[in-house]
């Protein structure tokens, strides 16, 4: 009887697999559907780790799956409305699975290979990691094994798939494009975040009566491997305060909490801990950094006796070889906004220290500590990271949304509605000033780094405006600048005694088994708790640069500068296209003008969105400057000799700028803020062509073919009638100064060129010579073919067409004629 039994299972499983392929996708989940309601756990034991990876993908991006993350609803309602069923957490088919397979205590391997790569390297290091997550489920391979598992159950390897699809490289399908906001794997994360981190009320109880059974909470394990921990393990709060507990049925929510601290112990170390905090606080220091910076030249061992330290090969293993993307910042801003919705709905009565007490619920307790013990420390090596990483460009706006959502929790309260704007003038309250302040950092250093993106970013641009607007905006916030500047004067308090380690204590995650465990009495000292985060990011050691001191000032005023020139650079490219467009006239569009041998200013991308964009670029600059002036008490004297700076630096016809300049030795360098000028666009040295009109460089309008033929053409006319030519335009009658006006070919280069030096004008003459280069303009032979088929459907033959044009250009060449000998006249 045994047989049978272990034959079905795989029977099962490769019945499933031949559907994948002969039946539609909804028919697949409608039958799943069935499957999980009719068969026992221990049939559906097999087929789970297979119905997993179907679903969310293979780890290493072989299987896309279900491609959660393009299924979109206005593109395949139908596979779209069954996926979320499906997978709903509340009463989703697979949650069923769970559940059941849950009961019997299964367990599954998950490779440590695909682990973030900090938790990796810790563990092949046989050092336990910190979060208690992996705690008693690491397993050595059998005998003859490759590498190391974890032994997770049914929940734990669910959710870890779940939240590790969206960081598997994964190529979307070329010429569609996806709303990230609207995709089944984001929606899902939404729900997923309402059900086991609810905001109002409980934890959905388990379905345990048609289970057969009650759904045990995780128990501890013993580990199949000896490993080196940070700390001592203490119990979890919920096994406390069930052990407190004889009577089962006393708190509902005390048996569920455990799924809620799984959720965001996975989503938050799969989504976030891809950089290492010891590392980064390694990172700080300059010698360190001098380190890395030879391994990654590899000159390490040329130039030093020994090679790059192992920690350093670590580092560039895993500390930047992983690339957050724009979708992975949104779904973590997501995560970011659920926690402040979450931590925010904490029952007033709880907050107070005295509240804490052996009464408080497990799911009170895990929202007055999910901020700061799951979320700060890691979303803040994270953002350091994306600030220093990422690249220059409007795709940065998602890190910065992000930022800006962690910083502001009063928007997330659960007092109002949450708001889809800001309230330009809602002061931020006392209630958040211990939230500023236990987070200082957030605020102050990465307001730092931005600044330092912002003085590399091209501003004239409307999205990179933008970002400073919004920064400018949140911190002009009434009462924010002041509670940071408060936080700063808490941390530069003179110490008391204070233990070396007990900032480590107060808010390492990483001495119990559980997020939930030994808490420490809260700390009415603020400096403590300022100095404590600090510390605790940045390590003992670090030398903490003021938000409101002098050096940041200083780069504050750069870049209101830089701002006050990129409101003059977009004006004058609003100016330059509406002159470019006034001064075609209608010979200069047929080609027989002067075409501008230098192009147009191309300093911007602003000319090709139009005068609209170039209005929102000087608004969003012009208020992120009154911001930066409330944030930083910039008084009007400074503003006023800022702009004139900024004036004085223009030409004189009050348009183009030039780079910032200085004398040296050797005549006129750049200066750092030139050179930063120059690669962001923000100002030019104006390049011309002061050479031979005919021997310029073959412009793209222009038939490179015809080019060269009519200059030979043309050079061969010049060779053979040179002396006839200039005896003509000797003359002193109208027939010379005819032969003037077309045969004199004299150029010079008077016109104001931007340049540091001194402008010097110079005149080249010339011998008479006839120039037929303007024939190879398509837009001259384009402007012929037009003429000769408008006079075709007059019935007028070619030949009759060419003497007109002949006859036309005729009368106006003897009215420039007479125009330029009166102006000349004139002139002298």
């Amino acid at each position: 009887m045994a047989l049978p039994t272990l034959q079905q299972p795989s029977f099962l499983l490769a019945n499933l697999k031949a559907d994948c392929v002969n039946k539609p996708f909804v028919q697949r989940c409608q039958d799943l559907v069935q499957i999980i309601q009719e068969f026992p756990a221990k049939e559906l034991h097999a087929v789970f780790p297979w119905l997993v990876e179907m679903i969310f993908g293979s780890l290493d991006g072989s299987i896309i799956g279900w491609n959660l993350r393009c299924l979109q609803g206005r593109i395949n309602p139908a596979e779209y409305n069954t996926v979320l069923d499906f997978l709903d957490p509340s009463s989703g088919s697979m949650m069923k699975l769970v559940y059941k397979l849950q009961v019997e205590e299964y367990r599954f391997d998950f490779p440590v290979s695909y682990l973030p790569g900090p938790v990796k390297i810790s563990i092949q290091e046989r050092v336990l990691p910190e979060c208690p997550l992996y705690h008693n489920k690491i397993q050595f391979p059998p005998s003859g094994g490759l590498g190391l598992n974890l032994a997770l159950n049914p929940f734990e390897y669910y959710i870890f798939y779940f939240a590790l699809s969206l960081i598997v490289p994964q190529n979307f399908p070329l010429g569609h494009h996806f709303s990230t906001s609207d995709s089944a794997y984001f929606i899902l994360v939404d729900r997923y975040l309402k059900c086991f981190l609810p905001i109002e009320g409980n934890v959905p109880p388990l379905p345990s009566s048609n289970l057969g059974g009650a759904i045990p909470s995780p128990a501890p394990r013993s580990s199949a491997v000896s490993f080196a921990s940070y700390g001592v393990h203490h119990s979890s709060l919920l096994k406390r305060h069930v052990a407190h507990q004889p009577l089962v049925n006393a708190d509902p929510a005390a048996q569920e909490i455990w799924r809620s601290e799984t959720l965001l112990q996975v989503f938050v170390e799969m989504w976030l801990h891809h950089y290492s905090l010891e590392v980064y606080q390694q990172m700080q220091s300059p010698h360190t950094k001098l380190e890395v910076l030879h391994y990654r030249l590899n000159v390490s061992s040329t130039h030093h006796g020994s090679p790059a330290l192992p920690s350093y090969q670590a580092l560039q293993a895993y500390q930047e070889s992983f690339q957050p993307t724009e979708e992975h910042v949104l779904v973590v801003r997501l995560l970011v906004k659920h926690l402040h919705g979450f931590a925010n709905s904490l029952k007033p009565e709880q907050v107070s220290p005295s509240a804490h007490s052996h009464a408080t619920s497990p799911l009170e307790e895990f929202k007055r500590i999910v901020i700061p013990r799951f979320l700060q420390q890691k979303l803040y090596v994270f953002l350091q990271h994306c600030f220093g990483h990422w690249p220059l460009d409007a795709s940065f706006r998602a890190v910065l949304e992000m930022w800006l959502s962690y910083l502001q929790p009063w928007r997330y309260s659960p007092e109002k509605p949450l708001p889809s704007t800001e309230s330009p003038n809602r002061a931020v309250t006392e209630k958040w000033v211990p939230f500023v302040q236990e987070n200082l950092l957030m605020y102050t250093k990465l307001f730092q780094g931005y600044l330092n993106r912002a003085l590399r970013t091209d501003l004239v641009s409307a999205k990179n405006a933008l970002m400073v607007f919004r920064v400018a905006k949140v911190f002009a916030q009434p009462n924010l600048a002041d509670i940071i500047q408060k936080g700063e004067q808490l941390f530069l308090e003179p110490e008391h005694i204070i233990p070396h380690r007990q900032h480590r204590v107060f808010l390492s995650p990483s001495l119990g088994g559980s997020f939930l465990s030994s808490w420490p009495p809260a700390i009415t000292d603020a400096s403590f708790k300022v100095k404590s985060h600090v510390y605790s990011l940045e390590g003992q050691d670090c030398q903490y640069k003021q938000m409101f001191g002098p050096e940041v000032r200083v780069l504050v005023l750069r870049l209101s500068q830089l701002i006050a020139q990129a409101k003059q650079t977009a004006k004058s490219i609003s100016d330059h296209s509406s002159e470019a467009v006034a001064n075609q006239s209608f010979f200069s569009w047929l080609g027989f003008g002067s075409p501008d041998l230098n192009g147009s200013y191309t300093g911007n991308d602003l000319d090709e969105v139009g005068h609209d964009t170039i209005r929102k670029t000087d608004e969003y600059l012009e208020k992120a400057l009154e911001y930066l002036c409330q944030i930083f008490r910039l008084n009007t004297t400074q503003l006023t000799q800022l702009m004139a700076s900024v004036s004085a630096s223009q030409d004189k016809n009050g348009k183009k700028q030039l780079p910032d300049c200085m004398m040296s030795e050797s005549g006129m360098v750049l200066t750092p803020l030139g050179r930063y000028q120059i690669i962001n666009g923000l100002r030019r040295f104006e390049i011309e062509y002061q050479g031979d009109p005919e021997l310029q460089p073959i412009r793209s309008y222009e038939n490179a073919m015809l080019v060269r033929w009519l200059f030979r053409f043309s050079s061969a006319i010049n060779e053979r009638f040179a002396g006839k030519m200039q005896a003509l335009c000797s003359r002193q009658d109208f027939l010379g100064s005819f032969c003037r006006y077309h045969l004199d070919s004299s150029f010079s280069t008077e016109k104001s060129r931007q340049s540091p030096v001194m402008c010097r004008n110079l005149t080249v003459a010339q011998k008479p010579r006839i120039r037929l280069r303007f024939l190879a303009s398509y837009r001259t032979l384009l402007s012929l073919f037009l003429i000769f088929f408008i006079m075709s459907l007059f019935s007028v033959g070619p030949v009759t067409c060419t003497f007109c044009i002949f006859f036309g250009y005729l009368s106006y060449s003897v009215i420039m004629t007479l125009f330029m000998d009166k102006w000349k006249s004139h002139q002298h």
